[in-house]
């Protein structure tokens, strides 16, 4: 998918197709970035985050739209790329103990780093992802000291960074947010949520399963915004 650009700043976009980065891709057009979408087929247990993710992209008109493909089941490690059970029922409580079997080993910092690259062929100066420490599974890789520590690598690890053309930036603007903030700042932006997956096992036409970690913890969020999701309302759920 490419769209003629524009004269405004180039961003690249970590986008899963999930409602984070959903609504940061919201937030950095919002910002007056032009959006280059990036999503990974990285071996997940599903490809319902992608299809999402394709959906999003389009109906947010970003410029271009990549989907790059690594491997990460060579390692495995995780419950989302290897023969290992999804948990289910656990309550926000409960996620709030120790790193999930969910948690991918490196992927923040695998992903960034086709971010970086892809930025520095672009002239872009501006990374978006993600990354939440209020409302999350407990992932390493989201908490805001591991951000600044790739930024200051990143800056130092590219040529454009090197010969001072680029000073990288990555922006995080959920990352201080509840998950009800998160649904309220996409709902102002005209996020269509029923657009998006989240669910860690989901059924093959992307019904989300409702009781995964993220999917408890998506249901928290719109439950503490006062709001219906549009998700569970296009499948019937509520």
């Amino acid at each position: 998918m490419t769209n003629a650009p524009s004269s405004r700043p180039r961003a690249v976009v970590l986008l899963s197709g999930g409602l984070d980065s959903t609504t940061v891709l919201a937030i950095a057009r919002e910002q007056g970035f032009e959006p280059y979408a990036l999503s990974f087929h990285y071996g997940q247990r599903h490809i319902q985050e992608l299809v999402a993710a394709e959906s999003v992209a389009r109906s947010q008109g970003v410029v271009k739209h990549v989907v790059a493909q690594i491997d990460l089941r060579e390692f495995g490690g995780s419950a989302l790329t290897a023969d290992i059970a999804v948990p289910k029922g656990r309550t926000a409580v409960d996620m709030s103990d120790g790193i999930p079997i969910t948690y991918v080993p490196a992927r923040n910092t695998v992903f960034l780093s086709f971010a970086l690259a892809w930025a520095e062929t672009l002239g872009a100066s501006d990374i978006f992802i993600g990354v939440n420490a209020l409302d999350y599974s407990g992932y390493p890789d989201c908490r805001p000291e591991y951000i600044a520590a790739y930024e200051t690598m990143a800056n130092l690890a590219t040529k454009a960074g090197v010969e001072g053309i680029q000073k990288l930036k990555i922006h995080t603007p959920l990352i201080s947010l509840t998950k009800a903030q998160i649904v309220q700042e996409g709902m102002r932006l005209g996020v269509d949520y029923a657009e998006t997956s989240s669910c860690y096992d989901p059924g093959e036409d992307g019904k989300p399963c409702a009781a995964c970690d993220s999917c408890v913890l998506r249901a928290k969020g719109f439950a503490e915004a006062g709001l219906k999701d549009p998700l569970y309302i296009r499948f019937g759920m509520v």
